[in-house]
């Protein structure tokens, strides 16, 4: 529900969790290989999983960043009037 009182210069954060989402990538990739030239197949599968959940996430992350923004209504807009409850 729009209150009527968002700031006017918010930012979304998708590039900030684009370059988290990067950075755990790498390290998910890396911890999977060094597990496994280790000897150490749980703890590869677990960087395994972790670094295609990042790779998903990056994926959506960039489709978002490239859809671009959306409609937000300007200041001539007034807020939505609450929902009425009994």
């Amino acid at each position: 529900m729009r209150s009527g009182n968002e700031p006017v210069t918010a930012r979304s954060p998708l590039r900030l969790r684009f370059w988290l989402s990067l950075w755990g990538l790498i390290w998910a990739a890396a911890g999977t290989v060094a597990f496994s030239l280790g000897g150490r197949p749980g703890w590869a599968a677990a960087c395994g999983v972790v670094a295609l959940l990042a790779a998903v996430d990056l994926v959506v992350v960039t489709r978002h960043i490239r859809q671009g923004p959306h409609y937000q209504p300007g200041r001539d807009v007034p807020p939505y009037e609450p929902p009425h409850t009994r």
